[in-house]
């Protein structure tokens, strides 16, 4: 990736990340009595019926005209809400790309212009009259990556001929620069490409669009400093009393636009910049893809034409792209699906969010958002699960655990986790079957994942009142092996046949939303046929609409004799006697684990880093720390070389304080090397208090 786009790229995120607590959704029409308008105003606004709004057509993201021919982009959303707190309807109207004269704006009877220029050209031209700014970004210099640019330099400038003011601005400011006109930014961009131009100027989200296209891909981008793109609304007026619109019907307008500029909040705003800058990315064409591989077609070409023996790897290269492509389209299915299956929970944390701070002194209003929010985090946190196990399996890396167990005692706790929501439904859940091996050598925590899957499907689509029912059987197949059939049955909504045939695949959800209180990840079953398959076994289904679904899962174990699992007993340390050292070079995440352990009532020390916490710890008295929570990627040393480093202390207590890894990276292999390095045991984020406690308690 070229350094204008991980700049650009870098620039979305952080755009992104600083305003990810908005949702323009939660804003409700205030209507136009909030906003405070004077009697003459309020008369302006029912007398005008409706207003021609002329917009740029060629200025993606911010003004442009979408595939429909309507107008699109960050200044319609403003426009359209300005429309809602004014009262004022608006008819939109294209602009030319080329230089609009007053002339035609009265001969085409415009009203209104977006996407003006907030300057002191416009400020003070005859005939129209500016609002206040409600965009508000910079401008960019776009040049080709050997230019180097130097302030006084008489640069020539690319200048599309729709930005007449900019044109004047420029002059003012750099009088060294020779200004040169083109039809079109697109034109701009091939007049720097091609050299006719040393740079050009424009709106940094502008230049983002337009440096997406693979034409322009060896131009970069430099920050102008002091020269803000600040756009405003212009209202026509008349140059004398029998022209137009007069001053005064222009002002009222103007101060219209001005109130409802001033009620539109920076988080809102912040909302449909992001909206126009995710929803209007650059789109690949197929003369793009000509234009980036060129060089290659036409070496390609020729080569078919002079060597005929080549046409068989020609042939073979082109099925590896075809395979390629489909396997990109699948990928780009794959993303499209996760943002939305993320897009949906976060939309309700921000808006929970939001809520929050405004019922702060409100307990039964916080504690339900929080019991929600709570929700939303366990169900984002299965999310990752599930898009883990699937990636394993798809890579054919998932690995089954080979350990004796006892299929009717993990049966009973399926039971007893699902029995408490099945009676909140009141559903009639009935267990029963025979059991002739219970004693096998198998997976349990995947047998368990399976089971729970498929009673938390059938809960969630039988409606109240209704039947769910688990069946099992054994049935011994060798000598030494038993195949175990689970039926888990309801008479719930069901599925149609169309749906049952894809039930399986990724993704799969029929007419389901988070909103109805069935979410899901759309993978439980696709994962839990792949492990059934990979226990030897398999999860099939028959559903009938309106009438309920039976699934049969069935897997292979070789058998066991009968043991006993020793009970683990957890006797919580003297708190006040227990010190907790937590190294963590995320400070919010330190910080919580802080207050978590506080709460509980340890002593708790933080460590920004490796280093530091091997420096705090060699630095205590013998004894001072009982526990240690390593994060494991760190700055200056990392979580592995910190254990390492405590463990080869010459100390009596360097053996024995307890290590624990503490790391979103729940991956086996950083597991094992977190153990290797001589840690206790392993923790994944986001941490599970009660699984940290019992862990520290161990």
């Amino acid at each position: 990736m070229s350094k204008r786009l991980m700049a650009f790229s870098a620039f979305t995120i952080i755009l992104l990340t600083v305003l990810c607590g908005i949702s323009a959704a939660a804003y409700d029409d205030e209507g136009m009595d909030t906003l405070s308008f004077t009697s003459e105003e309020k008369d302006y606004i029912y007398s005008h019926k409706s207003l021609r709004v002329g917009y740029v057509q060629d200025r993606i993201p911010v003004s442009f005209s979408n595939d429909n021919g309507e107008a699109d982009g960050i200044s319609r959303y403003i426009f359209d809400r300005v429309s809602k707190l004014s009262g004022l309807n608006f008819e939109y109207v294209a602009l030319p790309t080329n230089d609009v004269t007053y002339d035609y704006l009265l001969s085409e009877k415009i009203d209104l212009i977006t996407s003006v220029e907030f300057n002191s050209e416009n400020q003070k031209a005859r005939g129209i009259l500016i609002s206040k700014p409600y965009l508000s970004s910079h401008k960019v210099i776009i040049a080709r990556e050997n230019f180097e640019f130097k302030l006084d330099e008489g640069y020539s400038v690319a200048i599309s001929t729709g930005s007449q003011t900019l044109k004047k601005v420029l002059s003012n400011m750099f009088p060294n620069f020779v200004l040169k006109d083109y039809d079109s930014i697109n034109a701009c961009f091939d007049a720097v490409n091609a050299g006719e131009a040393d740079m050009m100027i424009q709106n940094q989200y502008v230049a983002e669009y337009w440096l997406s296209n693979p034409k322009n891909e060896k131009l970069k981008v430099i920050p102008v400093v002091g020269l803000d793109d600040m756009l405003c609304f212009s209202a026509m007026v008349g140059l004398d009393k029998n022209q137009g619109p007069t001053h005064e019907d222009g002002e009222i307008l103007i101060s219209i636009l001005n109130k409802t500029i001033d009620n539109i909040s920076e988080d809102e705003l912040g909302s449909y910049i992001i909206q126009g800058v995710m929803e209007n990315q650059y789109k690949y064409t197929l003369s793009d893809f000509l234009t980036r591989y060129r060089y290659t077609i036409m070496i390609l070409g020729i080569t078919f034409i002079v060597i005929i023996i080549l046409a068989v790897m020609i042939i073979r290269q082109r099925i590896r792209i075809t395979e390629s492509r489909a396997d990109s389209k699948a990928k780009g299915q794959f993303l499209s699906t996760m943002s939305h299956e993320i897009r949906t929970p976060l939309n309700g944390l921000i808006g929970l969010n939001h809520l929050m701070h405004q019922k702060l002194e409100d307990k039964e209003k916080m504690e339900e958002y929080l019991e929600q929010s709570s929700m939303i985090s366990k169900y984002l946190l299965s999310l990752v699960n599930d898009i883990l196990d699937s990636s394993k399996l798809e890579n054919e890396k998932m690995e089954l655990v080979h350990q004796t167990l006892n299929i009717k005692t993990l049966l009973e706790t399926v039971s007893a986790v699902e029995r408490s929501a099945m009676d909140d439904k009141k559903l009639n859940f009935t267990v029963h079957g025979e059991m002739t091996n219970p004693h096998i050598i198998g997976d349990e925590t995947r047998i368990q994942q399976v089971l729970l899957n498929l009673l938390d499907n059938a809960r969630k689509f039988t409606n109240e009142g209704g039947n769910v029912e688990l069946f099992i059987k054994q049935e011994l197949i060798d000598n030494d092996k038993v195949l175990t059939t689970v039926v888990v049955s309801d008479n719930g909504r069901g599925m149609s046949d169309e749906f049952q045939k894809k039930i399986f695949d990724v993704f799969s959800q029929e007419n389901v939303t988070v909103s109805k209180g069935n979410q899901g990840t759309g993978l439980g079953l696709y994962i839990s046929r792949r492990l059934a398959r990979l226990m030897g076994g398999d999860l099939t289904c028959v559903s009938k609409k309106d009438e309920g679904s039976i699934f049969t899962f069935t897997f292979v174990a070789e058998t066991s004799e009968p043991f006993e699992k020793p009970e683990q007993h957890f006797v919580a340390p003297d708190r006040k006697h227990s010190r907790v050292l937590v190294a963590e070079d995320n400070e919010i995440n330190g910080e919580i684990l802080l207050e978590l352990l506080r709460y509980e009532g340890f002593e708790v020390d933080v460590a920004e880093n490796g280093k530091k916490a091997l420096e705090m710890f060699s630095d205590s008295a013998t004894g001072t720390y009982g526990v240690i929570l390593m994060d494991l990627l760190m700055p200056e040393m990392n979580g592995f070389e910190a254990a390492k480093a405590i463990r080869a202390l010459h100390r009596p207590d360097a053996k024995a304080v307890r290590i624990i890894a503490c790391t979103a990276n729940s991956f086996s292999e950083e597991r094992d090397k977190a153990l290797a390095c001589g840690m206790d045991d392993f923790i994944a984020k986001p941490v599970d208090v009660e699984e940290l406690l019992e862990k520290i308690y161990k």
